[in-house]
């Protein structure tokens, strides 16, 4: 082995002298702070002028009109909504009767309902339906009516988690039978 190694000593010196060079490097890099930007221009930035486009945007009409929540809240739910832009509509006066109606008795917990959790009870107290009656009363174009006011995300929910058959059972009080065709309450 000492042979090799007096036989080499000068390819072994140059192959040490380029690893610590190399390591010297590598380590003098990885110190070194880099200049890193910590805020990038923007058009909102002071003395900067607004982009043609954002200019555009703040322009522009505007696309909807807000509703204040006052207004809506002082009516008396969907039935209410529906006959006031449906004047004359003989199903819209029947949902309101429904829901006149119904506005005495005390409200069930929606949230029994599969598929319906807290976001969408609010949604549907909003509507002004509180009870399984209610829900399970619905026709067609009462579920079309209800689904179409609901936030787009719970849109459809009615028909495929079956809420009329699940308030069905609920508001005759047949927990045996809704657990037999739902599943545990």
């Amino acid at each position: 082995m000492s042979q090799i190694i007096e036989a080499n000593w000068l390819i072994i010196a140059i192959v040490l002298m380029i690893a610590l060079l190399l390591a010297a490097w590598l380590l003098g890099r990885a110190t070194k702070p880099t200049a890193r930007r910590s805020h990038r221009p923007d058009v909102l930035d002071e003395g900067v002028a607004p982009a043609q486009r954002n200019q555009a945007l703040i322009d522009s009409p505007v696309a909807m009109t807000i509703v204040p929540a006052t207004t809506v809240d002082s009516m008396g739910g969907l039935g209410e909504v529906i006959a006031a832009e449906q004047t004359g509509n003989a199903e819209a006066e029947a949902w309101e009767e429904k829901e006149a109606a119904s506005e005495s008795e005390p409200g069930d917990d929606l949230g029994r309902l599969k598929g319906v959790g807290p976001k969408l009870v609010a949604a549907l107290h909003g509507l002004g339906v509180s009870r399984y009656d209610q829900i399970a009363a619905w026709s067609d174009a009462d579920i079309a009516r209800v689904d179409a006011a609901l936030p787009p995300a719970f849109q459809g929910r009615i028909v495929r988690d079956n809420w009329t058959g699940q308030a069905r059972f609920l508001a005759s009080g047949d927990v045996a039978g809704y657990e037999g065709k739902f599943g545990k309450l």
